[in-house]
């Protein structure tokens, strides 16, 4: 558990690795980068080779315990960057803290299912239940997860075996949802809610499931097989300079969060300094009981209409289009909706 800084620079391309100077003259070196979360200007599907890219050259570049989240998507007004989560020298305090970890490689057959959400849990739980954790509050955790490629696929076939489902695509919305529902178990189990715990994984036996949290943001792409972990958070013990305020967005058009957030941080007289926020295409197919076409759309498959639309909904009012914004938030925040966090920094 470390006292964090949070820095972002924007991206020429996936391969860009120019940040680092900037983060060199901003007074860190690269040994002291916790984790690189990066948007970058690919579709965000099963073939969006930007995120392979974005993490094939930055991990060379990172201490070893440190990892990489590239989430694939810049529609819109959405601008490719990323942000850097820094240690802080020792006796610096922030008021923000940060831990990363990630979970064990998965076989082919058990991505999606509940055996990932079991990993992500205990990897986060111990996160949070760590004899240094000095969390007051938990924020965010953040879940770059893998995905089922067609070469997946016929390999678990070929073995008699079953996935979780045999559409690429959606293979990626039932790692998303796995993954948040271990965050969403692990929260309970470090609160002493073991029952809760328990029913939160026995979840993602069922056929349908209603299991969310507030504090998910889950991502997947062909770049890893297993999944790294972020824990964000606040501690008064270590200072109060940077704060960060947790939501979530009721559908694809809430901005009362939003704003609720910004008119807090304008009376603490603190600067926005990044927004992590989940969207997705309301399952229902309407928002607020309009018809909306972005899962029925041919072209343009619904996490890309959805990034779009909230991207613009909060660059909007926030006036930076350097958000993190992340499509398909299948059990990170409401059905419909999506968990918010946005961090700010006081004088």
């Amino acid at each position: 558990m470390s006292a964090v800084n949070i820095l972002k620079f924007g991206t020429s391309s996936p391969a860009d690795t120019s940040p680092l100077e900037e983060l060199e003259k901003a007074g860190y070196s690269g040994s002291q980068i916790l984790a690189v979360i990066g948007k970058t200007e690919g579709n965000g599907c099963v073939n969006d080779f930007s995120r392979t890219l974005a993490a094939a050259v930055w991990e060379p570049l990172i201490p070893k315990d440190a990892i990489t989240i590239f989430s694939g998507g810049t529609e819109g007004v959405l601008s490719p960057h990323v942000t850097f989560i820094v240690r802080e020298p020792e006796g610096v305090h922030t008021g923000l803290v940060a831990a990363v970890t990630r979970t064990r490689e998965f076989e082919p057959h058990e991505i999606g299912t509940v055996i990932q959400g079991v990993e992500v849990a205990k990897e986060t739980e111990a996160i949070l239940k760590a004899p240094s954790s000095i969390f007051k509050e938990l924020s965010l955790v953040l879940v770059k997860c893998p995905l089922l490629t067609t070469s997946k696929i016929e390999a678990i076939t070929a073995q008699q075996g079953q996935p979780i489902t045999h559409d690429t695509y959606q293979s990626m919305a039932f790692s998303r949802y796995a993954s948040a529902v271990g965050i969403e178990a692990a929260h309970r189990g470090a609160a002493g809610d073991i029952p809760g715990r328990a029913t939160a994984l026995e979840s993602l036996s069922e056929e349908k499931s209603h299991i969310w949290s507030a504090h998910a943001s889950c991502s997947s792409g062909a770049e890893l097989e297993d999944c790294h972990i972020l824990a964000l958070g606040t501690s008064a013990r270590l200072g109060e300079k940077i704060r960060a305020i947790s939501s979530v967005m009721a559908d694809a058009i809430d901005a009362r969060p939003v704003l609720d957030a910004l008119e807090r941080i304008r009376r603490e007289g603190g600067e926005v300094v990044q927004v992590f926020a989940k969207a997705e295409a309301d399952p229902k197919g309407a928002i607020r009981g309009m018809r909306h076409t972005m899962s029925t759309d041919s072209d343009i498959h619904g996490t890309r209409h959805a990034r779009a639309a909230v991207g613009g909904l909060i660059a909007g009012l926030t006036g930076d289009t350097q958000i993190y914004v992340s499509g398909g938030a299948e059990g990170q925040g409401p059905p419909g909706g999506g968990s918010l966090c946005i961090v700010y920094r006081v004088p």
